[in-house]
């Protein structure tokens, strides 16, 4: 007794080391151990004496009910020697079946998990009686794969039937398999780890601006004045405007915005800081040709070059003819904006769109508007802004898509959030899906490279079987290469291991 105490000790120094280790919370699991069984020192006999104890062997299944709590159903066979002298069956066969509670003092980072049990067990003797036995002891796990550790294990079982009590030390091996489970103590880990200081729903890694409030589809940004232009990129972040005056408004629409818009309130040019040309040509002397009339004045002849209805003085463009509309130069789209200005010359646009026009009337050109029809937002490119809803469950994604360790077969439970993923393609048709894998930096680059892309396409097929079109998504798989937390730590890996899904306007 004194030597296996002096083990127990070692191994619980070790435990407390807490080296690296996986969760190994898998659902079941199979054991196997060599037994050294001793029915003599508790009745009387020498626990000193070990040549009385004898070897047998235990085979046993187990059910995980949570990470600290398993169900072990443990077979034992084994040929023991009684304590009894004049017994007539000094050496008898025994055979057992016991119903057994563990509960294990887990912690995910540890490499050696320590654990108690306790439990009923049902004995006989082939040799001799019937007995029911109740254990109870203490055993270590010591971790040598994910779902693989060696067993150590020490029980002391009381029998209800005199002279029975016995002693049980076992070493063995221990498998676990099943669908892995995801531990509440994980959960937290990375809870605590993914900061949002100013509750925006964005983490502070990925958040442009962590310490103001902000929305999604800004990068967690404010805009004050609601335009779609966050307020750093906004040259007046209190009145609304547009984009292309960088946040400013151009009220009179000349095309100059009202930050350098001489007269805001009046249409002009962009030459004449956006205040109307003067009007010019009464005295001019080259509109003159000397002549009088019969009445002694000075006649002024008023010269059109090219016939198009303006005087060469107003014309902008005197040699070729125009509209009125746009100053006497051409106009293909008769919208009042020359075409050598009109970055849409042949579709009717407005100033402030720079010839371009504005479908939907959202401030976004349909030149550069990626949903023309459909008013949209700046930061999405004048297509719909996607619902915080669908937002969070696009992120929600990342986590709860999951498949079998180490391969490409999505889990069942995946299913639902990929359903819901499907949902979303419906709501936007103006949107495209990318999908991206990523691994942690354990095993070799090339395998997690190749494991990457096939759970990225795992995830496009099943939504090609829900009826989205390839067409509208892409897939694609980066290894371990970007990585969004550290490595070194089990919840850094946890969260590297993702698959991404991200919208994108058409």
């Amino acid at each position: 007794m004194v030597r296996i105490l002096a083990i127990f000790s070692f191994v619980l120094i070790i435990s407390l080391t807490e080296l690296s280790a996986q969760n190994p919370a898998f659902p079941y699991g199979l054991s196997m151990k060599s037994l050294f069984m001793d029915y003599q020192s508790q009745n009387g006999g020498d626990i000193s004496n070990f040549s009385s104890y004898h070897h047998g062997f235990e085979i046993s299944a187990q059910k995980s009910i949570n990470s600290n709590i398993n169900i072990v159903l443990p077979f034992k066979y084994g040929v023991v020697r009684s304590h009894e002298s004049d017994s007539e069956y000094n050496h008898k066969r025994i055979l057992g079946l016991d119903a057994q509670v563990h509960y294990q003092f887990y912690k995910p980072e540890s490499a050696v998990i320590p654990y108690v049990l306790g439990g009923v067990g049902a004995v006989t003797e082939t040799e001799g009686k019937f007995n029911i036995q109740i254990p109870f002891g203490l055993g270590l796990h010591f971790k040598v794969a994910e779902n693989a550790f060696i067993n150590l294990q020490s029980e002391f079982r009381y029998a209800l039937e005199d002279d029975r009590n016995n002693l049980h030390h076992g070493l063995g091996f221990t498998y676990l398999f099943g669908a892995k489970k995801d531990l509440p103590e994980i959960e937290k880990e990375d809870n605590i780890e993914m900061l949002d200081s100013d509750n925006d729903g964005l983490e502070d890694d990925i958040d442009l601006c962590p310490q103001i409030w902000g929305p999604k589809e800004l990068k967690g940004c404010p805009d004050r004045d609601d335009d779609g232009i966050p307020d750093y990129r906004d040259d007046c972040p209190s009145i609304k405007g547009i984009a292309i005056f960088k946040g400013c408004p151009d009220t009179d629409g000349d095309g100059v915005s009202d930050s350098n818009d001489e007269c805001p309130n009046l249409a002009g040019t962009i030459k004449n800081n956006g205040c109307p040309d003067g009007q010019s040509g009464e005295s001019n002397n080259d509109t003159r040709d000397g002549t009088n009339d019969n009445s002694g004045d000075e006649v002024i002849s008023i010269s059109d070059q090219d016939g198009d209805g303006v005087v060469d003085t107003d014309d902008k463009c005197p040699s070729i003819p125009g509209s009125i509309s746009a100053n006497g130069c051409p106009d293909a789209d008769q919208d009042g904006i020359m075409d050598s200005d009109d970055k849409c010359p042949y579709e009717p646009g407005i100033r402030a769109m720079n010839g371009c026009p504005d479908s939907d009337g959202d401030g976004i050109d349909d030149s550069r508007d990626k949903c023309p029809d459909t008013p949209g937002s700046v930061a999405s490119n004048g297509c719909p802004v996607i619902s915080d809803a669908d937002l969070s469950t696009l992120e929600t994604a990342m986590r709860a898509v999951s498949f079998d360790t180490g391969k490409t077969t999505l889990k069942p439970t995946s299913y639902p959030i990929l359903n819901q993923i499907g949902n979303i393609m419906e709501r936007y048709p103006n949107y495209n899906l990318t999908i991206e894998g990523h691994t942690d930096n354990v095993g070799s680059a090339v395998n997690n490279q190749l494991l990457s892309e096939r759970r990225a396409r795992a995830c496009y097929e099943y939504l090609q079987r829900k009826g989205i079109s390839t067409t509208r998504m892409n897939y694609a798989g980066y290894g371990e290469v970007s990585p969004i937390a550290g490595n070194s730590t089990l919840s850094g890996r946890s969260l590297n291991r993702r698959v991404e899904f991200n919208l994108t306007p058409k």
